[in-house]
Parts: structure tokens; C-alpha cells; sequence
């Protein structure tokens, strides 16, 4: 291991090196990424590394600025420190990304911004055009001075802690579409769908499987016997939206705009006009258009043999969810409304897509990081939030999954093959930086081996040789974080996670732009109708991977404010709960702990504990030695309070 760290190293110095020489400048000009730390890195626009930006001389610029940086002088190497990158400072914000925020009016005039990746305070200048301290508020940023930023509020959005008002104010912050108008709602239901040649197969046993409480459905599942009695074909069903979405079109540009439905916690903002969404959705009973893959698998290996698409005319049989699905899978027991073909076809899909996922774990080596998901339930009409879900992905699910993603690689390599222009789902490589700093993280806080996590093979087995206690949800959060983000590209590349080169979106275009974009590809492929070419599609992923991330960050900006709120209604509740935790850092100031209970990170103090940093050891000794805390140790915590100022939930140990 050590051998393989010293060879990284030495090609990371030279690789920077002969960067290094290529700069004739000391200047360059990029845009900002800012942390939730304060500090940041600079994209620079002649496709150099990153540049990192110590937090004192980011000097007023904030995320997503395009900023000139003055490159620093590089410092004599330091043990540990060859993998890090050049450094700089922000000379000048040649343009502003935006300057409209939103923020908690506070006491003594101040603005806590709800993005985390700005600055901790604003300091109010001028009126508070009736705001009062609480309200959520519009302001606009002005430079930061000296350390000090300030602000003027515009307008007042509604009371902080009333459910409505945060999530309105999580959607002016990443500027999400609202929802359709009724009229838009009515226009979008009269659309009549488009004609084209349809194959009928209302004659298969068609399924949904979905949530229980699923408003929208976009798949369908079948499964017959094939020509050779080796071979199963399932029918992979995907509701037909390009029949009624055509490109250019008044809600094909709604959608664009959108790029995804959201899903706020209470509110769903949906890409397509509800009525629309209802009406092209698989519904039981009734004739449905729908855009179909097939699959030939093999039925003893689970290997896709081949694959063919074709327009279809469908008819849902029966509408199931998942928990029904998983009572059968685990038990063998179905409701009395299943028939007993429908028992029998649900067995042999289950068999074979269990064999198509052993089947991939063995020829593509895909990472399973089998995370909960941590949910805050609420219900904007009541203004209540209902508690916390954790949800972790069940064999019913990974039933849909397996065939969705065979389906989604089936129309990759039909895009590549036959010179269609498509968008394609890519994700990288790790960074051999990031691969790095997970290694000594792991190393030094949890004393564990990951091996070089850039193979999917070695993360793998770091992962199934992972403890089974509370390290394990922390230490598989540590990886996926130093994973890079998936996006969407108009060219096929590697697909890390899944081990696959030829992958698309194709099988949910109700709730993703890219997947509709593909639909109406193959649509005017089918009928002979000219295509869109690599140069506009690339425009159109470099879109989606935006309004995806922005997504994304106004959904866990409101997840995370809203926790915070069910904890602090808790306390008020007289709730003592105790949590397991787990030191994820030690800081100077305490310890910063993963609850996984609760999906969050909390903060113990020093002052909770005693004692004294140690920095070299990068460990906290407790007063009179009776303790000593690291990274990666296990700890009972109770919630203290919360600390809406800096968006943080404080615990003290159990006992005190």
C-alpha cells in the first residue's frame, strides 16, 4: 500500500509539474465553486486543475462567480501534502452569477443566508421593507468588506417555520418553476397525441410496480417465455411522452425549463402538466401508448442476449407496489386479487432478475452502496411535519431496477450503433486526489485499508468487508461523497458506479428531461423526421446536469432546514431520545457527529466535553484523562438544542 501511495504521489508532482510549466501567467479567469467550509476552487477555462481558494482570499466572490485568479506562489512541500493542487487568490469578480438571496431576518440586523455555500451573515443595509426578525426574506448581496458582507432586503417571503413559507423560500433560493396554472393544466390535457406505426401487445400480462402512494406511472413490466426455451423476454413498457411532447413545443419549452419534477419534502413541483402526466400515465384498464424495449435474457445466467424497441399499444393488467411485491418475494403470500398467472409471472421475473443482477456484480463489478435514505415526512396543507422515514431499497425495488437499467443500456448502445445523437448518463472516474484523501481518512480515523477506491473492484471489497455497527452508514457516506457527480453528456463515456460504457436515460421521460429528450430522438428516428445534432444536444445535457444539481441543493436545503424543525418540535415536546453516533471529524472547537438515525450531522462542544485538542493526533482528550475521542469512535448523544443561526442541531454525551 505504501509503495502504491509513493508512486501516486510522485506521478501527481509530475503531472503538476508539467502544468505548472505550461502556465506563462501567474493570472487565470473561471468560475467559483464555493464549500459549506468557506473555501473553494476555481474551474479555470484553459481546462487546468482546479485551483483551491483558501477561504480569507475568496475577497467577495461567491459561488458561481466568474472570478480572475492570481496564482500563489508554491510552497516547499510538506509530508502528506504532494497531492494538493496549485493555490490562489481571487483578484477579481469579472462577473456576478447572481446577487438575489434568500435568508432568516435575525436579531441586530442580520441575514442568515438558507444557502449554506454563502457567507455565515449578512449584515442589513438599509430598510426591512416590513420584515420582521424571522421572516424569511429576498435580498441582494452587496461586496464583502474587510470580512463583512452586507445586504438589502427586497421583499419578505413569510414566516420562518411555517412549512408553506420554507419551501417557498427554498424555491426562490434555487429559483424552481412553480406549479402549472389551471389553464395551462386544461391546454396541456387537450394535447392529441401523435400517430405512428404500433405494435399491439395488449394482449401481455402487463404490471406497474411502484410506491403505494405513486401518482405517476411512467413503466410497466411484462415477461413470456421466448423462442428458445432458454430464454425469457421481458418487456420493459415506458409511457410513449413523446407522442404528445414534440420538440419545440409550448410545454416541450415548459419542461426544459424544468429539466425534472421536483420533489420538495411536502410539495411536488412536476416537470409535465399534472393532467397531462395523468393522462399519459400506464393507468389499469385502459388503453395506453407506450415505448417499448425487449430484453432476451438468459434464463440460467441472467445475461441480456439481445434487445429490439417498437412502439406499442398497451393495456396494464394490474396495478402493484412494492410492499406487496416484497410480502410475496419474502414470504410467498399474495392479496386474494392476484390471479394465479400473475403469481407465476412475478416468480420467474423474480428469478431472472436476480440472476441479471449476479450477473452484472460478476462482468461489470457495479459499487452497491446499500444507504438509507432519511426522509422528513410533512403535509403543507395541515403545516405539520409527520416524522422521519428511513427507506432502504428493498428486492422489489431492485426488481424494477435491474430491468430499467438493462432497458437504459439497451438504448445507449442502439444510439451509439446506429450514429443517433443522444444524451448519455457519465460518471467519472474518482479523482486520484479525492481516492487519496478518503484512503488516509480511512487510515487515520477509522484504521482501515480501503485499497486504491479509482477500482470498482477494490471498492467493492472494502465494502463488504465493512464492520456491521454504526461505522458502517458513516464510512459508506464518506465514499459516496468522494465520488464525483454523475451529469448528462451528448457523448457515451464510462459510467463508474454501474461499470458500463454504453448507458442512457430512457425509461422515465414524465420526470426527466434528458429521458424525453432520447424519446423524441427515437420518435423522429421512427418516422424519418430530421434529428437534433451532437452540438445542440450537448447544449441540452450541459442544462440538465444544472438544473439536476440545483434540484438537488434546494431539495436537501429544505430537508435539512425542515429536520431541524422536528427536532426543535421534540424538544419543546420534552423528548430526551437518545442517538448513536459517530465521530466523523474532530475539530478544535468538538466533534462533529454523523447521526444516522436522524440522516444528519450534529456538533458536540468542547465545552460539553473538557479537555483539549490534541492536533498533531487530531484528537480530543477529555479533562482528568478519563476519555479520549476520535474519528470513527462510537457515541450516545442527546439533542441539547438547535442552532437555527448556524443551521446546526448541538448534542451533549448521554449522561449529561
Amino acid at each position: 500500500m505504501k509503495k502504491e501511495r509513493k508512486k501516486r504521489l510522485r506521478h501527481l508532482a509530475e503531472r503538476r509539474m508539467e502544468r505548472q510549466a505550461r502556465r506563462s501567467a501567474g493570472e487565470l479567469t473561471g468560475v467559483l465553486t464555493v464549500t459549506n467550509n468557506g473555501f473553494g476552487f476555481v474551474a479555470p477555462e484553459n481546462g487546468d486543475e482546479d485551483v483551491f481558494i483558501p477561504a480569507p482570499m475568496v475577497n467577495g466572490a461567491i459561488d458561481g462567480d466568474r472570478v480572475k485568479v492570481e496564482l500563489l506562489p508554491p510552497r516547499p512541500p510538506l509530508p502528506g501534502e504532494a497531492e494538493k493542487g496549485p493555490a490562489g487568490r481571487v483578484i477579481e469578480i469579472i462577473e456576478r452569477k447572481r446577487d438575489a438571496f434568500v435568508g432568516e431576518l435575525l436579531d441586530g440586523n442580520r441575514i442568515r443566508p438558507l444557502n449554506t455555500r454563502l457567507p455565515d451573515e449578512i449584515v442589513l443595509k438599509g430598510g426591512r421593507r416590513g420584515a420582521r426578525k424571522g421572516d424569511w426574506v429576498k435580498f441582494h448581496i452587496g461586496d464583502g468588506e474587510n470580512g463583512v458582507w452586507s445586504g438589502e432586503i427586497e421583499s419578505s417571503l413569510g414566516r420562518a417555520g411555517v412549512l408553506a413559507a420554507d419551501l417557498d423560500a427554498a424555491m426562490a433560493e434555487y429559483h424552481l418553476e412553480g406549479r402549472y396554472s389551471a389553464e395551462e393544466d386544461a391546454a396541456a390535457e387537450a394535447i392529441v397525441p401523435r400517430e405512428i406505426a404500433r405494435a399491439d401487445r395488449r394482449n401481455l400480462l402487463a404490471v406497474t410496480i411502484d410506491p403505494v402512494d405513486a401518482k405517476d406511472f411512467d413503466d410497466a413490466l411484462s415477461i413470456v417465455p421466448g423462442d428458445d426455451p432458454n430464454i425469457v423476454t421481458i418487456g420493459v413498457h415506458i409511457s410513449d411522452v413523446a407522442a404528445y411532447i414534440a420538440p419545440k413545443t409550448t410545454f416541450d419549452q415548459a419542461a426544459a425549463k424544468r429539466g425534472f419534477s421536483c420533489y420538495l419534502p411536502g410539495r411536488t413541483l412536476p416537470m409535465l402538466p399534472p393532467a397531462l402526466t395523468k393522462k399519459i400515465s400506464l393507468q389499469v384498464g385502459q388503453e395506453s401508448f407506450a415505448h417499448t424495449v425487449f430484453l432476451d435474457v438468459d434464463r440460467a445466467t441472467g445475461e441480456v442476449k439481445a434487445f429490439r424497441r417498437e412502439h406499442s399499444l398497451l393495456r396494464i393488467a394490474y396495478r402493484l407496489d412494492y410492499p406487496a411485491v416484497q410480502k410475496f418475494a419474502d414470504e410467498n403470500v399474495a392479496p386474494d386479487t392476484w390471479s394465479a398467472e400473475l403469481r407465476e409471472t412475478l416468480k420467474v421475473l423474480l428469478d431472472v432478475t436476480r440472476k441479471m443482477r449476479r450477473f452484472r456484480a460478476e462482468k461489470e463489478a457495479f459499487i452497491e452502496l446499500p444507504l438509507p435514505e432519511i426522509r422528513i415526512l410533512c403535509s403543507e396543507g395541515e403545516n405539520k411535519i409527520l416524522g422521519l422515514e428511513k427507506k432502504l431499497s428493498a428486492e422489489s425495488e431492485q426488481l424494477v431496477e435491474e430491468c430499467m437499467l438493462a432497458a437504459n443500456s439497451a438504448v445507449g448502445t442502439e444510439l451509439i450503433e446506429r450514429g443517433i445523437a443522444g444524451i448519455f448518463r457519465v460518471h467519472p472516474e474518482p479523482e486520484t486526489e479525492k481516492a487519496m484523501e478518503f484512503a488516509d481518512l480511512m487510515q487515520d480515523g477509522f484504521h482501515l485499508a480501503c485499497g486504491d477506491i479509482t477500482e470498482r473492484s477494490n471498492c467493492n471489497h472494502f465494502i463488504a468487508s465493512l464492520p456491521d455497527d454504526p461505522r458502517r452508514e458513516v464510512i459508506m457516506s464518506a465514499l459516496l461523497r468522494s465520488l464525483p457527480r454523475a451529469y448528462y453528456a451528448a457523448e457515451a463515456s464510462i459510467h463508474f458506479a454501474l461499470g458500463k460504457l454504453r448507458y442512457s436515460h430512457f425509461t422515465s421521460p414524465i420526470r426527466r428531461y434528458p429521458d424525453l429528450t432520447v424519446h423524441q430522438q427515437l420518435w423522429n428516428f421512427d418516422s424519418q423526421m430530421r434529428l437534433r445534432n451532437h452540438h445542440s444536444l450537448e447544449k441540452v445535457a450541459e442544462m440538465c446536469s444544472e438544473l439536476e444539481e440545483n434540484n438537488d441543493n434546494a431539495y436537501y436545503a429544505a430537508s435539512d432546514r425542515l429536520k431541524l424543525r422536528y427536532l426543535e418540535e421534540k424538544l419543546e415536546a420534552g423528548d430526551d431520545a437518545l442517538y448513536d453516533g459517530v465521530i466523523a471529524r474532530v475539530l478544535s472547537g468538538g466533534l462533529q457527529v454523523d447521526v444516522p438515525e436522524l440522516g444528519i450531522y450534529g456538533f458536540v462542544p468542547l465545552g460539553q466535553l473538557g479537555g483539549n485538542f490534541d492536533r498533531g493526533k487530531n484528537v480530543l482528550h477529555e479533562a482528568h484523562g478519563v476519555r479520549s475521542y476520535r474519528c470513527g469512535d462510537a457515541l450516545k448523544v442527546r439533542l441539547a438544542r438547535v442552532d437555527f443561526d448556524r443551521n446546526s442541531a448541538v448534542f451533549v454525551p448521554a449522561g449529561r
